[in-house]
């Protein structure tokens, strides 16, 4: 077994590129994926592997049998982006992703945010889409890459069996008015009714704004405002928070 050593390997150069530059790896069309838990998920939904990097001192499951690089635990440390995380990651190649790739039922529930900026809260949320059999999530305006090594490992790879796809504002609600969704609005305003009021049983999205100042005008007039009813002094949530709890909503209401 060839363990790589040098920090100047070109492909631990590489590595740490695409890690440190996001620009770098999009132009390579690939992303990075660690962990075990992670890996098999990204294999088992289809996606496309070009290599993986192994650390035999920290890693104890079932080795790739192709495109393997084996590296030291130093060498590890440095091209993970967190540490020593199982010591496998692979490179995959990503998939070409949009509106018409999207899968959907007759009652389909999607989820849109617009302009999410956290990779970390685009990850969770992916995480609730997937636990709550959300059909698909749609990020309009999009300043955060799905691919985002922070938004795989918040999504502790859900994101691998999800639909999803980056899109503009108007081409979003294009898609929703010719696929017949019923829109579902989140702002603060006193005509809003509750969530639970909603009928997320029928097709339908519910959309949700940026962390820092929520819906643009650019929604405010296209759909039924909706808010979570909140019976404590505060009168809003984490936008991660906000989306779970609508996600169990809808999944409550097609079990009942």
């Amino acid at each position: 077994m060839q363990i790589i050593e040098s920090f100047q390997n070109e492909k631990i150069k590489k590595i740490s590129r695409w890690l440190s530059k996001n620009n770098d790896r999009k132009k390579a069309e690939v992303f990075l994926v660690e962990g075990q838990q992670e890996n098999e998920r990204a294999l088992n939904f289809g996606y496309e592997a070009v290599e993986f990097y192994v650390a035999p001192d920290i890693f104890v499951g079932k080795t790739p049998t192709e495109n393997v690089n084996f590296v030291s635990k130093a060498v590890y440390e440095k091209i993970a982006y967190r540490g020593t995380t199982e010591g496998i990651i692979g490179v995959y190649k990503n998939k070409e992703l949009n509106l018409a790739s999207l899968k959907l039922k007759e009652n389909s529930t999607i989820i849109i945010l617009e302009s999410i900026e956290k990779p970390g809260n685009l990850g969770a949320i992916l995480r609730s889409c997937e636990a709550f059999s959300i059909d698909a999530l749609i990020v309009t305006d999009p300043k955060v890459d799905f691919y985002n090594p922070n938004v795989i490992r918040s999504s502790v790879g859900c994101l691998f069996g999800m639909n999803f796809c980056a899109v503009s504002n108007e081409d979003a609600f294009d898609f929703l008015k010719r696929n017949a969704f019923e829109i579902y609005t989140t702002f603060m305003s006193d005509d809003a009714q509750p969530l639970d009021s909603r009928n997320l049983k029928q097709k339908s999205a519910v959309l949700f704004g940026t962390e820092h100042s929520g819906l643009s005008d650019f929604w405010k007039e296209k759909g039924k405002n909706t808010l979570i009813p909140m019976a404590g002094s505060i009168d809003s949530l984490n936008l991660s928070n906000a989306v779970a709890i609508t996600c169990y909503e809808a999944l409550r209401q097609k079990m009942k």
